[in-house]
């Protein structure tokens, strides 16, 4: 009987591992398809033979069957050692020299001079110069010193599995006691990514400039691609004098990044941590333009690593910068479509394809203001009641504008630009609460959107709650003051508090029955980071960025159609529409001639994203160059128009034309600009669908070739 009952156990043994010889024969079955060299071939078949041997005669016991599939890992192991194609990391090889660093792989070679720290950089078709350190690399409050003042100079190789590069290492600078700073090349593929770090200990830093500025040429085949405000083209020879100098999300950068161009080979420049970074660029009458990344430092320290990323384009326009640039904000999850915006905000889609109407109740200039009319005095008081609005908004409709954005100034106790944050209750000059309740209503009542102009960075002296408490604080300890503006003296109310008033000023119109549908909060995205040195209530800018974003948040949970003043680069994913996104102009900005080339280098990343109204007059305007018809600015951007009451027949037929345009156009993606002659006043733009829009900005005339529908 025990006889019998041992092998059955047995028999039962050697049934349990059928199914597991059978993942051991799919495991053989699958090493054939690894593809290994010509001259490990026969040792693959051999290997395999073998295996399927051992295979065939089965397993009896629990130690067989794991000798088999020991046999099969090691098989596995050394086929893989002798693949075909195997895992690999970028090849590079850097070197140490007598008098350079550097460091070569297949797509380009970055070198580092020791003596000036010169960095040059070849490309298949071409080579880069950078300028030497100088004396302003490093600067601390009250001095600046070279970089290759530390006593401590290093560098070593510096390797990913996906770039090569090198860091380089500088310490004990007699100026600076606790200063480490390292600087490190990533090169990966045709773009080189620089960073910096600052791992020692210092608190009275301002500002570090590295790498320097490109070396170009006075050429009109060298041009610097800068998106100051809107964009320019600078070709190296440019007959003009232009000099900026301001972080980024500025009017001096938009956009974080610019590019240069020579004989069409490209070097895009983009800073991937822009909070605290901007530019300098300057172009003397004549040329040649540098532009020089600046860091400037969070409260006195280099508290994060800073990142610019060197993109070497062989064939490169002004287009495939912009286009690179899209891609680089679409990778880093921030760009918000506008059919994206118009899901979370149903209101959005009353705005586009719809003409903008900017309309003031009341301008009350206090005589402390800078603005103030000393000659006429008279002229220090505007003012328009809300139900007088109300009806230019009547007559409007009546002569054809039948859907409006309207944004609403001066409806604040004070008036316009006046008494900041605290400007409500609703003025009663203009109507009170009830002249505010009719008026909105009135924009229902003909199916416009109405918006109301806010401001919560310029804080006022006449404001309820001024307190130096609550405004930035400088490093020294001081208040920045100044007294522009309509309500004469301010301060700059520190970002921190700023959503606690957003929230309580939107809670009383809720509470008061006004039904406001949109709000534009003044300067937030035209005005640069803030940071604020207070004790209490220290601000980066990275902060700063924080809390205004959060104002947005709090009105667009709210149901607002979100706007501001115009199109900072960080705030875009939370701004439905800006007032105002033209083109640089000189002497200033509401007038003269263009600065440079105008070019659409911010619509031909956002477009999608943002709507962005124009003016409409024929003869330069606000951000529209002398000479320049601001309708067919308008219309090849397919931007919104702006439309006024006492418009006549013929204004609002122009208005209605580009109202289409963008109605079609407005959510898709600008593809292609370009200028059609040497004049550069012939231009076309091309969107998504196909649809094709042709200006000639000396004869005034324009063509739209539309596309194929596609939604």
């Amino acid at each position: 009987m025990l006889t019998v009952l041992l092998l059955a156990t047995h028999v039962m043994a050697v049934e349990d591992f059928a199914p597991r010889m059978a993942a051991l024969q799919k495991f053989w079955e699958r090493l054939d398809a690894i593809v290994v060299t010509k001259d490990f071939e026969s040792e693959k078949a051999a290997g395999l033979a073998e295996a399927k041997k051992r295979l065939d005669a089965g397993a009896a016991s629990v130690d067989e069957y794991n000798a088999i599939y020991r046999m099969l890992d090691d098989l596995r192991t050394s086929l893989l050692a002798h693949a075909a194609e195997k895992p690999s990391r970028v090849e590079g090889m850097f070197e140490e020299k007598e008098d350079a660093w550097p460091v070569k792989s297949s797509a380009l070679e970055l070198t580092i001079g020791k003596t000036d720290l010169r960095m040059t950089v070849k490309t298949p078709k071409a080579e880069w110069f950078f300028a030497p350190c100088d004396g302003n690399d490093v600067q601390l409050r009250g001095k600046h010193f070279s970089l290759l003042a530390a006593k401590i100079v290093k560098c070593e190789p510096f390797n990913t599995g996906y770039s090569a590069g090198m860091t380089l290492s500088f310490s004990e600078f007699p100026d600076a006691p606790g200063l480490d700073l390292r600087l490190t090349a990533n090169l990966i593929g045709n773009e080189i990514v620089f960073e910096i770090a600052a791992p020692g200990d210092v608190s009275n830093l301002e500002l570090i400039l590295w790498p320097k500025p490109l070396a170009t040429e006075n050429t009109d085949k060298d041009f610097a691609v800068i998106p100051h405000m809107q964009g320019m083209l600078l070709p190296g020879n440019w007959d003009q004098s232009i000099n900026e100098a301001d972080l980024s999300n500025s009017r001096s950068l938009y956009m974080p990044w610019w590019g240069q161009i020579r004989d069409g080979r490209g070097v895009l420049t983009i800073l991937e941590t822009s909070d605290d970074a901007g530019a300098a660029y300057r172009h003397p009458k004549g040329g040649p333009t540098t532009i020089q990344p600046r860091w400037h430092a969070s409260l006195g320290r280099l508290n994060y690593m800073r990142i610019a990323r060197y993109v070497f384009d062989d064939e490169a326009t002004y287009v495939t910068f912009a286009k690179r640039y899209r891609r680089f904000v679409k990778e880093g999850g921030r760009f918000v479509s506008l059919d994206e915006k118009r899901v979370r905000t149903p209101n959005v889609n009353e705005v586009i394809g719809r003409p903008v109407v900017h309309l003031g109740a009341l301008y009350h200039f206090v005589k402390e203001s800078a603005l103030a009319n000393k000659e006429k005095i008279e002229a220090n008081h505007s003012l328009q009641t809300f139900m007088e609005l109300a009806e230019q908004l009547r007559q409007l409709k009546a002569s054809g504008i039948d859907d409006a954005y309207v944004h609403l100034d001066g409806w604040g106790f004070y008036g316009y630009d006046n008494g900041h944050p605290d400007v409500l209750p609703v003025g009663s000059e203009q109507g009170g609460w009830e002249g505010l309740r009719r008026f909105a209503a009135t924009c229902e009542e003909l199916g416009y959107l109405f918006a109301v102009h806010d401001q919560y960075r310029d804080f006022y002296k006449s404001a309820v709650s001024f307190d130096p408490a609550l405004a930035t604080v400088r490093p020294d300890g001081s208040i920045p003051m100044e007294g522009t503006w309509c309500g004469g003296p301010q301060s700059i109310l520190s970002a921190r508090f700023a959503p606690e008033y957003v929230r309580r000023n939107h809670d009383l119109f809720a509470v008061n029955g006004v039904k406001v549908m949109g709000a534009y909060l003044d300067v937030f995205s035209v005005v640069p980071l803030e940071e604020s040195f207070a004790p209490a209530h220290p601000m980066t800018r990275s902060d700063c960025a924080r809390y205004r974003r959060e104002c947005f948040s709090i009105l667009r949970a709210r149901g607002y159609v979100i706007s501001s003043e115009e199109p900072a680069d960080y705030l875009v994913p939370w701004l439905d529409l800006v007032h105002h996104g033209p083109y640089a102009t000189m002497p200033h900005i509401g007038g003269g001639g263009p600065r440079g080339i105008p070019v659409p280098l911010f619509n031909l990343v956002y477009h999608d994203s943002l709507l962005l109204p124009w003016e409409m007059g024929e003869d330069g305007g606000w951000g529209i160059p002398k000479d320049d018809s601001g309708r067919l600015h308008c219309l090849l951007n397919a931007g919104l128009p702006y439309v006024g009451p006492g418009a006549d027949a013929a204004a609002i037929a122009r208005v209605k034309e580009a109202c289409a345009l963008s109605q079609r156009c407005a959510t898709l993606e600008m593809t292609n600009h370009e200028f059609l002659d040497a004049t550069w006043r012939k231009q076309r733009s091309t969107f998504a669908d196909g649809t094709r829009v042709t200006i000639d900005l000396d004869a005034k005339t324009h063509t739209i070739e539309y596309g194929m529908e596609t939604k």
